[in-house]
C-alpha cells in the first residue's frame, strides 16, 4: 500500500502540486513579518510600514495585498484538499484532467483573497488594523473570535465540513460536471468550511508564520474523517472562550 502512494505521489502532477505547495511556503517565509519588526511598528508608527511599503491606499497597495492574501491562501488551503485530490486522482480517466481540478479549486481561493484584501484595506483606513493586518481593536479581535467559534456549530459549516470528509461522493454527485466545474464546487466547499478561521489571520497576524501554521495544521485535522468530527466542536468552544478573555481585557 505504502509502495503504491509513493509511486502516485511520485507522478509528474503530484510532483507539480507539492512544488506549488512548497514554493507557496518558502515564499511566505521570505515575506513574514518578524516579531520584532511588528515591535518596531509600535515604536516609530505608521511611517515605518510607510518606508518600506508596505500597504499604500490605492489600487497599487491593494495588488500587493492582493497576491499576498493568494499566496497565503493557496500555501494553507492547497494541503488541507490533498486528500480529496487524492481520491479525485484514483478515479478512472481523471488523471489528465488533475490540473484543470487544482485550477478550479484555486480560482475559488483567489476570489476569496481579493475580498480579504479590500478588506484589509478597509480596516487599516478606518484604524482597526495596522499597515501589517495585525488587529488594533481589542473589539474587533474578540468578534473576530467570537464569530468564528460560532460558526463551528452552524449547519453551513457542517455541511461543507462533512464533504470534505467524504470527497469520493462529491465527486460521484458532480461527476458529469467536469474537473473544472468541480474543483471550482470543491473550492467553494472549502472555502464555506475554512473562511472563518482564515479571516482570524487579523488576529494571530497577517503574514505570521505562527499563526499561519496553526491555522494550517487545525483545517488538516479538521478535514480528516475520524479526527475532524472530534475537533470542530471543542474549537468552536476555544475560540468562543479565547474571544470572551480579549473581549474582558485578559
Amino acid at each position: 500500500m505504502l509502495a503504491r502512494l509513493i509511486r502516485t505521489m511520485a507522478t509528474p502532477q503530484w510532483l507539480a502540486l507539492f512544488g506549488l505547495v512548497l514554493a507557496g511556503w518558502a515564499a511566505l517565509y521570505v515575506m513574514a513579518i518578524p516579531a520584532e519588526m511588528r515591535s518596531l511598528s509600535r515604536i516609530y508608527g505608521s511611517d515605518f510600514w510607510a518606508g518600506l511599503c508596505r500597504v499604500t491606499p490605492d489600487s497599487a497597495g491593494a495588488l500587493k495585498l492582493w497576491g499576498m492574501w493568494a499566496l497565503m491562501s493557496a500555501a494553507m488551503m492547497l494541503p488541507t484538499a490533498l486528500p480529496a485530490f487524492a481520491t479525485f486522482d484514483d478515479l478512472p480517466t481523471s488523471q489528465r484532467d488533475f490540473a484543470a481540478l487544482v485550477g478550479g479549486y484555486l480560482a475559488i481561493w483567489l476570489g476569496f483573497s481579493a475580498v480579504a484584501a479590500l478588506a484589509q484595506m478597509a480596516l487599516w483606513q478606518f484604524g482597526l488594523v495596522d499597515q501589517t493586518g495585525l488587529s488594533l481593536s481589542r473589539i474587533l479581535s474578540a468578534a473576530l473570535l467570537i464569530g468564528a467559534g460560532a460558526y463551528q456549530f452552524t449547519a453551513l459549516k457542517n455541511a461543507c465540513v462533512s464533504k470534505c470528509r467524504a470527497p469520493l461522493p462529491f465527486f460521484m454527485d458532480h461527476w458529469n460536471e467536469g474537473p473544472w466545474r468541480m474543483g471550482l464546487r470543491l473550492g467553494a466547499v472549502c472555502l464555506g468550511c475554512c473562511w472563518a478561521l482564515m479571516v482570524l489571520a487579523f488576529v494571530g497576524g497577517v503574514m505570521s508564520l505562527a499563526f499561519m501554521g496553526l491555522a494550517t495544521l487545525l483545517m488538516v485535522l479538521e478535514k480528516l474523517p475520524q479526527l475532524g468530527d472530534r475537533l470542530t466542536r471543542p474549537l468552536g468552544f476555544g475560540l468562543i472562550g479565547a474571544g470572551a478573555l480579549v473581549l474582558a481585557g485578559l
